[in-house]
């Protein structure tokens, strides 16, 4: 048996990689997004700007476990919804309302996840949440470092914490693994 001469890549492998491909898409259109353009100048300008970007601020792949529960999507998307909502409406009446300004807090929670997608869905959906935001983020202690409104007792931090739990819960049976699937469900 002789050996197999090493692969070479292709000119287009060298430029973009077929995992990188979903990222590129969405590169572009953002690029027309932004200026507000579907043209074929557009197109070929945010090609080349991603394209660029891609190889100057190089990101690892993430790896994704390739399943996906449409049944757990609609509760998080429910459940996301109910909180936004809610949030809105309470951190509305803080705004308005009279007597002291609310007391915040900055919370550590460690997510039983390892998974760095999962990690940034929870914490970009904590973001999004109005009275709470990501100050800080423990990628290999899987820890989001959280600044949270209106917590004047510590009722307020647990429950703040359980919501955090809740919806990493929700993900993880919507998008995780089957390991983190039977993590969660203990």
């Amino acid at each position: 048996m002789g050996k197999r001469a090493p692969r070479t890549a292709t000119g287009l492998e060298i430029i973009v990689r077929f995992h990188e491909l979903p990222l590129l898409v969405g590169l572009v259109v953002l690029w027309m997004m932004l200026w507000q353009e579907v043209s074929l100048l557009s197109f070929v300008s945010g090609l080349i700007v991603s394209i660029v970007m891609m190889r100057v601020f190089y990101l690892p792949p993430v790896s994704l476990a390739g399943r996906f529960n449409p049944w757990y999507a609609l509760r998080y998307l429910g459940y996301f919804l109910w909180n936004l909502s809610w949030a809105s409406f309470e951190v509305a009446w803080l705004a308005v309302r009279p007597g002291p300004v609310p007391k915040t807090s900055i919370i550590a929670v460690r997510l039983r996840t390892s998974s760095d997608f999962i990690l940034t869905i929870v914490g970009l959906t904590i973001s999004l949440i109005p009275g709470s935001l990501v100050a800080e983020v423990d990628r290999f202690g899987s820890t989001l470092y959280l600044h949270v409104l209106n917590t004047p007792s510590q009722k307020a931090i647990t429950k703040m914490r359980h919501d955090v739990a809740t919806i990493e819960r929700l993900l993880v049976l919507t998008l995780g693994s089957r390991e983190e699937v039977k993590a969660v469900r203990k």
